[in-house]
């Protein structure tokens, strides 16, 4: 009878680890997976700035607003930019008065503006300031 012998050498490999292939399969998963958790980190990093810059716009407008109301202003008929900046935040307001059909009202339109990009604008608020005697 004849018996196969094992060669010594496949059976040891055979029961050892991983083969360099599996290793460097492994290797471009894990370099993907870890590509794309730092693309979204710095999407997410973005998203946050750009959120931060429109609420800051938001209570600039507001700001604004809350200045004429309280100070029973009754602003001038057309256009005026300023800064308006907001905490470590430069910004740049367009204040629109438009007059209204009731002669006793005006509306008051703010926009705030990126100052590097002015053609980003971050807020827009409108309000219907009377004239208080």
């Amino acid at each position: 009878m004849l018996t196969r012998m094992k060669h010594p050498l496949l059976s040891s490999r055979s029961r050892s680890g991983f083969t360099l292939l599996e290793v460097l399969v492994a290797l471009v998963i894990v370099g993907t997976v870890l590509i794309a958790c730092l693309r979204s980190v710095a999407s997410l990093a973005q998203n946050s700035s750009g959120l931060r810059a429109t609420m800051m716009a938001n209570w600039s407008a507001e700001n604004r607003l809350a200045q004429i109301r309280l100070g029973h202003e009754w602003p001038e008929l057309g256009e005026r930019n300023f800064p308006c900046s907001q905490g470590d935040l430069a910004l740049q307001c367009e204040e629109h008065v438009i007059g209204t059909p009731n002669p006793s009202f005006r509306r008051v339109e703010v926009l705030v503006y990126d100052p590097i990009d002015t053609r980003r604008r971050l807020a827009k608020l409108t309000q219907v300031v009377p004239n208080a005697p």
